[in-house]
């Protein structure tokens, strides 16, 4: 209790499926051999961060950002640069992510301060132009940022997979730095996430949602609504950072397409809303479900369509073929969100909390 900040998930069926999730990422490595399980497990973990730190803009805060993915751009970018050019030390990977951090608070000190003011929907579309320009100005700048291409770059020794910590496997697997990488990445994760769950678990959650409900009433009780979004904002700028340098050290690659392209940002949207908003379990959830479905579901459609020609079904083996996996993705959603309005969250906790 006291570690979940006093707030943990309601009903048995939440406690069980959450815990289930984290307890299979703890075990990843060990429970599901091959490096496409292992990339999977720990794209799930840099999600989760993801999704929690835009849930608490969206869901928490009821600001519509679309610059998320930009602040997540900025991690990883801080973090790839500074490793191809000052070289693989923890020094540098140190240097980058604290200079990215500081990027970070500023732009979203310029973004909450200068655009917070306005109606919601001109706050959408200001922080999309910001980030639409970052992303321009990451492929422009191609001496720095190798552009189009991006950067590949060495990690530290300690994370690099050659590296051996043990001489003999760990109930089979290599004990490498690619298995410290991940468990890094994990334990970063977990870690971040907590804070994030003290903090909207505190009286200064307590008014963003105060805030989301009724912004005007907030500020009739004397509540500065502009200092509160800004300051929701750069703790959320944060957390994407972080993400973001995270997924650079994982890949040891940063590039438009993996840092700042903006289907990041729908994917993290809808994470939110199939999770649950304003519940930082429903990131947990929501990351889970989508990143599994985004990784096997066109292997599953491959089978089932194999399985139906075999049968000689009609239409079947054209229905379900591998290249229609993302109609099917997207029908998924689609139907998760109309018969689950509130989310998975929603869906699944008891009647007496929902009263609530």
């Amino acid at each position: 209790m006291t570690l979940l900040s006093g707030n943990p998930p309601r009903g048995r069926a939440l406690q069980i499926l959450i815990a289930a999730i984290v307890l299979t990422l703890a075990l990843a490595p060990f429970l599901f051999p091959g490096a496409k399980a292992f990339n999977v497990a720990a794209k799930t973990c840099v999600m989760i961060l993801l999704v929690a730190s835009y849930d608490l803009l969206l869901g928490y805060t009821g600001i519509v950002s679309f610059a998320h993915v930009m602040f997540f751009g900025v991690g990883a970018y801080g973090v790839g640069l500074a490793l191809y050019g000052l070289g693989a030390s923890w020094g540098a990977l140190a240097v980058g992510l604290v200079i990215a951090c500081a990027l970070s608070l500023l732009l979203a000190l310029a973004i909450g301060l200068f655009s917070l003011r306005v109606q919601s929907i001109f706050f959408a579309m200001v922080t999309l132009a910001v980030a639409y320009a970052f992303n321009v100005l990451a492929s422009q700048l191609s001496s720095l940022t190798g552009g189009e291409d991006g950067r590949s770059f060495k990690v530290p020794p300690a994370l690099q997979p050659g590296f051996k910590w043990l001489d003999h496997p760990i109930f089979g697997v290599q004990a490498n730095g690619k298995l410290l990488t991940y468990y890094l990445v994990f334990a970063v994760v977990l870690v971040a996430f907590l804070v994030l769950l003290r903090v909207v678990n505190s009286p200064f959650g307590r008014v963003l949602q105060a805030i989301r409900e009724n912004p005007f009433r907030a500020e009739a009780l004397g509540y500065r609504t502009v200092f509160h979004r800004t300051l929701a904002t750069c703790i959320s700028a944060l957390g994407a950072t972080l993400a973001g340098g995270l997924s650079a050290l994982w890949l040891r690659y940063v590039g438009p397409d993996t840092a700042l392209s903006f289907s990041i940002q729908v994917d993290v949207l809808v994470m939110v809303v199939v999770g649950g908003m304003g519940s930082l379990y429903g990131a947990i959830i929501g990351a889970a479900l989508f990143v599994l479905a985004e990784s096997y579901l066109q292997d599953a459609m491959g089978a089932l369509s194999h399985l139906a020609a075999d049968a000689r079904l009609p239409l079947l083996p054209a229905l379900f073929h591998p290249d229609r996996w993302l109609l099917w993705l997207g029908l998924a959603f689609v139907l998760a969100v109309y018969f689950a309005p509130l989310g998975i969250i929603g869906a699944l906790k008891p009647r007496e909390a929902k009263a609530e």
